[in-house]
């Protein structure tokens, strides 16, 4: 369970991005953060990884506060999946290795290679676990950083646009790996997404920030074409097509 209790945060300069950021996910949620460009989205992220610190506020998993966390400790709760792989010359394996690093005290155990293998297997990878990082395409890059945030171990999978940079085909099949895995294992997963129908293709839960603050909150159903002109600023109708629920922008 996350609970986000009164957050802000505010940068040095004093301009305040996120203002009294409440809202809760159950375990093995796929809550979907949208709003508009600058909305603070990814600084919302941030702030539950350390990378950002907010002024006031509690981000609770279970019970305990990430924000009083040591980055050690912090990593074997929360797990980040950024935009794109680094241009770092490391295999598949290696990369996942890298993962365990919050574990890993005097060497790398055999728990360690377990759980790389039982992960690369899962995600499909098993068979380029010797091919460095930067000869696979971009949605085979992805999946890696996925395997290795997984490889954490974490109660929280946080993901800036994971998509953005991926065609259609791995657009859905990354979100659908992690929606399958965070369910298999009661991650709450946050992720950062434009695409309203990816969003509400894979995704159970959703926050739309707007103006710093959460504006709407809930499941598939404050995802109406209210909010979507408020949060954006454009008309859309909302259809069923399929018995599934489909944003279309209006001329």
């Amino acid at each position: 369970m996350m609970t986000v209790e009164h957050l802000n945060f505010s940068y040095p300069c004093g301009r305040q991005i996120l203002k009294d950021i409440s809202f809760s996910a159950e375990s093995g949620a796929f809550l979907a953060i949208l709003g508009n460009n600058g909305a603070g989205k990814s600084t919302l992220l941030k702030c539950f990884d350390h990378i950002l610190r907010p002024q006031s506020g509690s981000v609770l998993v279970d019970g305990t506060d990430l924000l009083t966390l040591s980055l050690s400790e912090l990593a074997k709760q929360v797990a980040f999946v950024a935009q794109g792989a680094s241009g770092a010359r490391l295999t598949v394996y290696d990369m996942l290795l890298l993962g365990r690093k919050p574990y890993i005290k005097w060497g790398i155990s055999q728990r360690d290679r377990g759980i790389a293998d039982d992960t690369l297997r899962q995600m499909g990878l098993d068979h380029l676990a010797m091919r460095y990082l930067d000869q696979l395409s971009g949605g085979e890059q992805q999946k890696v950083l996925l395997a290795r945030a997984l490889v954490q171990e974490p109660k929280v999978l946080l993901l800036d646009e994971p998509t953005s940079n991926l065609d259609l085909r791995n657009q859905y099949e990354v979100l659908g790996l992690v929606r399958h895995v965070c369910r298999e294992r009661g991650i709450t997963a946050v992720v950062v997404i434009h695409d309203l129908n990816l969003a509400l293709r894979f995704c159970d839960r959703f926050l739309f920030l707007h103006g710093g603050t959460v504006f709407a909150a809930g499941d598939a159903a404050v995802v109406n074409p209210e909010n979507i002109r408020t949060v954006y600023g454009m008309d859309a109708a909302v259809e069923h097509i399929d018995g599934k629920q489909v944003v279309i922008p209006l001329p």
